[in-house]
């Protein structure tokens, strides 16, 4: 109770001050919805419900129509997976065990004949659920990266757009459901509440708050339209770009590129504090997160001018991913472009920390494997076994280090 009480004041309160004043930052949109108040915004809790109202209230102060099913609300019932390989079915059937997630949905309607759309997630794992990194005590996990910041972005899209850019429609949806399996843009896509034929691209932006020093940016499905890596080059003078063409991948723009519409995704990378408690708003790069956001703006503004975009398909490079009987207990830098795999960050108790591995030691040799990238990483790392014992090779600031680890 002492909870909601607090949630509704601040929603409240946040009504009352955008109705006098100036329209949040991005940093005030992010320590909202970040706040310990909402939980965790896990898919179907109290604290969802509050900050997909706090998304609609914003919608309705910059003027965006409702576009939902119900006002700004798209709501989807479900009942959890009980086989990870079996695929949810969505249901309206009340029962003990069904979950109802909630998109929010607000539109910018130039009456064009397309229409783009813009999405970011903003559930996340309230005190972590399936999907949490966190082994210590039941902790609140507050998702400001993950994802906070691209539903923050979404929000300053939406006002620079409001009264700028005008031949294409614009459809800002904030999804729920995403960590549990892209479940809200999944439901949105099969069940839109704009005529399907008329999208012409998703921009999607997901982890987008960590913006490191040497300003590296993933852009996610440049391969999905012919037209993507020459606008991304054409505005760039801030980001050392990490171009990847899939149009698949382990977020809610995979939904739209597999019904045929051209997809761009934006994320800053992982980090030590993925899935954990540890992802809190002080760590954010807000400066950075700007940047970003008149990076995207850029983009879309040039490619108002280009119409209907192709679509093109993409090889999956999802499928290509090996299997794994063991672990090292690293976060791999996945924006990382040098040779071999950098390593972002060390689990605890895990065989690279036990063998002396640090973050930012580059993993050049695996065993009697050469590594000069990701995909020679995991495909080196799915040939061992439990017990199984090796040499790794690494590149640490400049001198070479060889250690033993143990699976």
């Amino acid at each position: 109770m002492k909870h909601l009480i607090t949630v509704i004041f601040l929603l409240i309160l946040v009504s009352c001050k955008q109705e006098t004043s100036k329209i949040p930052t991005i940093r005030e949109d992010v320590s909202f919805l970040a706040d310990d108040s909402l939980e965790g915004r896990q898919t179907g809790t109290d604290g969802e419900v509050a900050a997909a109202k706090y998304i609609a209230n914003r919608f309705k102060t910059m003027g965006l129509t409702a576009k939902g099913t119900n006002g700004y609300f798209q709501a989807f019932s479900f009942k959890p997976k009980t086989d990870p390989h079996q695929q949810v079915k969505y249901t309206v059937k009340d029962s003990d065990s069904t979950i109802t997630g909630t998109n929010v949905i607000g539109f910018l309607d130039n009456k064009a004949a397309k229409t783009v759309i813009i999405g970011a997630h903003y559930d996340h794992l309230g005190y972590g659920a399936e999907g949490s990194l966190h082994r210590g005590d039941t902790a609140i996990h507050n998702g400001a990266d993950d994802n906070a910041s691209g539903t923050a972005i979404l929000l300053n899209l939406a006002s620079k757009l409001k009264d700028t850019l005008r031949k294409n429609n614009y459809l800002f949806i904030a999804f729920s459901g995403e960590e549990m399996g892209l479940l809200g843009s999944n439901y949105f896509v099969k069940n839109a509440t704009i005529d399907s034929s008329a999208m012409n691209y998703m921009i999607n932006m997901d982890m987008v708050g960590r913006l490191k020093k040497d300003s590296t940016l993933a852009v996610y499905g440049t391969g999905t339209s012919p037209i993507f890596k020459q606008t991304l080059t054409a505005h760039n003078s801030n980001f050392k770009l990490v171009q990847k063409e899939s149009g698949v991948g382990p977020s809610d723009h995979t939904s739209f590129y597999n019904n045929n519409v051209p997809v761009l995704h934006f994320f800053t990378g992982q980090h030590e504090d993925y899935h954990k408690p540890g992802d809190d708003t002080e760590k954010l790069n807000f400066e950075g997160m700007e940047t970003i956001s008149n990076y995207i703006f850029a983009i879309i503004g040039d490619l108002d001018n280009n119409g209907k975009l192709p679509f093109r398909k993409t090889k999956n490079e999802s499928e290509e991913t090996p299997r794994f009987k063991v672990g090292l207990g690293v976060i791999p830098d996945y924006l990382y472009d040098g040779k071999g795999m950098r390593i972002d960050g060390v689990s605890d108790d895990k065989p690279a920390q036990k063998a002396g591995l640090i973050k930012g030691d580059i993993v050049i040799q695996l065993g009697d494997s050469t590594i000069v990238d990701m995909m020679s990483y995991m495909r080196t790392l799915s040939t061992f076994e439990k017990g199984d014992t090796t040499k790794v090779l690494v590149d640490r600031k400049g001198k070479e280090i060889e250690v033993v680890v143990k699976f």
